[in-house]
């Protein structure tokens, strides 16, 4: 049974920074491509970030090029994702997922396991 549970999120002023934790059971990371997606209030789940956790290929939205670091550690099972200068527009709740590597990381539809999501509020 594959689980996806993440942690790290919590309340952060503007500008601040937070790292979210994906601990990944019942799959080998290394064999899937992993990302991060978000959900805000009223408005529809949308990609954040992607890694191809063997090979190290990243993908971003634009919204958080050059803000937001995914990043993937195959020993432990689990992946991550560094936050920073956060702003009230990233308010969230942050869900991990994975998909197959011939999957298309753009197409929501094609994720095939999801964690429950971790809460993220950035305050002004």
């Amino acid at each position: 049974q594959v689980q996806l549970v993440e942690s790290g999120g919590g309340l952060v002023q503007a500008g601040g920074s937070l790292r979210l934790s994906c601990a990944a059971s019942g799959l080998t990371i290394s064999n899937y491509r992993m990302g991060w997606f978000r959900q805000a209030p009223g408005k529809e789940r949308e990609f954040v970030t992607a890694i191809n956790c063997s090979g190290g290929s990243t993908y971003y939205a634009d919204t958080v090029k050059g803000r937001f670091t995914i990043s993937s550690d195959n020993a432990k099972n689990r992946v991550y994702l560094q936050m920073n200068s956060l702003k009230p527009e990233d308010t969230a709740v942050y869900y991990c997922a994975a998909q197959y590597y011939n999957d298309k990381h753009y197409v929501l539809r094609e994720w095939r396991y999801w964690g429950q999501g971790t809460q993220v509020t950035v305050s002004s």
